[in-house]
């Protein structure tokens, strides 16, 4: 049992050591050409941190807009006459809706205080007889953060306008959908970039690939002429693409991150000025994982397709 144990792990055993010796040889085949390299790398680079870049912009658009809530916030007009205890049962029965998260009953008194802070009107105020701010209950819509749901909102609104005691229902939406559907496009628009300029990667790879075969020629045919199979020839270049791809995207990772790290101070200041925390993030761990395997696979998928295509055509004795 144990010697069909060891007859099994040994084949697995050379296996595993040849395409570790091929593997790190590979890399050496590229650091001898450095300046080569380094351009195909940079090419490759710039190809996927283009899309990434844009992913960059929607995914902190995103974090930016996780303040919606507030401004999906609805603002319940009640009736002039409404008794106070009527207008706090009110707002205890709103809150208890299962599409709502909170609502927060405000009078008249409080109204005018807190438009008098934010205004800056407090002389024009003070000569008022009346307080002319009705009372009025501050609603906030149960959504997922972000989300933006304007249609939740709206269907919420319309079923707090025929309540007893409400007046007017009020909400500005509109700004909020606008900013979503931009969003939305540049999501998809940061979809159609990475499509093709992930094309773009396997015909530089592919391209890449070919000169390096046409260069070797002469040694592709020898090893084929003692008996190498297409599978063994092409496994260098394969493990080839796989280093293009993935320093690619080493270093379209580089170029994002350097790019966040740069707009993060004026990022920050524009923030401030508003009275907003925000602060720029960058790709994190997830998006650079994505980033780093896509550019591995496409540099090894565009390395396959050219070593299958072009190995075919080198033949021992056979000149085109």
């Amino acid at each position: 049992m144990a010697d069909r144990g060891r007859g099994f792990l040994a084949p697995l055993a050379g296996w595993l050591e040849r395409h570790a010796q091929t593997f790190v040889a590979s890399l050496g085949r590229l650091a001898r050409a450095p300046f080569g390299t380094a351009l195909t790398l940079g090419v490759i680079g710039i190809a996927l941190a283009l899309p990434a870049s844009l992913q960059l912009v929607v995914q902190n658009a995103r974090i930016a807009s996780s303040g919606w809530q507030s401004a999906l916030d609805l603002s319940v007009y009640l009736q002039p006459r409404l008794p106070e205890h009527d207008a706090t049962q009110l707002a205890e029965r709103i809150a208890a809706r299962a599409d709502v998260a909170s609502a927060r009953f405000v009078s008249a008194a409080e109204g005018l205080a807190e438009f008098r802070r934010w205004s800056g009107l407090g002389p024009a105020l003070d000569a008022l007889q009346d307080n002319p701010l009705p009372a009025m209950i501050v609603v906030r819509p149960r959504v997922a953060e972000g989300s933006g749901d304007v249609a939740a909102v709206e269907r919420l609104a319309q079923a707090l306008r025929p309540l007893p005691g409400v007046d007017q229902v009020q909400l500005d939406t509109e700004w909020v959908r606008r900013f979503a559907a931009i969003l939305e496009t540049l999501r998809h628009a940061a979809a159609l970039f990475a499509a093709l300029l992930g094309l773009a990667v396997l015909m530089i790879v592919g391209n890449t690939v070919r000169l390096d075969i046409d260069a070797r020629r002469a040694e592709i045919e020898v090893v084929k002429l003692v008996g190498g199979s297409d599978g063994f020839v092409r496994r260098p270049f394969l493990y080839g693409g796989l280093w293009y791809g993935l320093g690619g995207a080493v270093v379209g990772w580089l170029l994002v991150e350097g790019l966040a790290l740069s707009l993060a101070g004026p990022v920050g200041r524009i923030a401030a000025a508003y009275g907003s925390a925000f602060t720029l993030q960058g790709l994190g761990l997830q998006a650079s994982l994505a980033l780093l395997g896509s550019g591995t696979a496409l540099g090894w998928l565009g390395a396959f397709v050219s070593a299958t295509r072009h190995l075919r055509d080198i033949e021992p004795g056979h000149e085109d």
